[in-house]
């Protein structure tokens, strides 16, 4: 089991490394505000921004509802799935 998460270690943090930082001929390409992230050309228009901003806003709000829901989500019936699977009662069902 080590050397699985050894491996899945090293394989992420390859991975990692080789798409964050942009090479030399993209940083070219890029504006100063993502010259070291990314690679390929960069933005060419205002709309490109606005889209860009867009994506940003739903992938924050879509994390932050992520977090809450799987920190309290509020569900109260005992009826609820999630208790039939957090009960022992799937074992008298095998």
């Amino acid at each position: 089991m080590k050397s699985i998460t050894k491996n899945i270690s090293v394989f992420s943090l390859m991975l990692f490394t080789t798409y964050v930082w942009a090479c030399d001929a993209c940083k070219l390409q890029q504006p100063e505000i993502t010259r070291n992230i990314t690679h390929g050309t960069g933005p060419e228009s205002n709309w490109d921004w606005f889209i860009i901003g867009i994506v940003i806003l739903i992938t924050v709000m879509a994390l932050g509802y992520s977090i809450k829901y799987l920190i309290s989500p509020g569900e109260k019936d005992e009826n609820h799935i999630k208790y039939f699977v957090l009960s022992n009662k799937m074992k008298d069902h095998d």
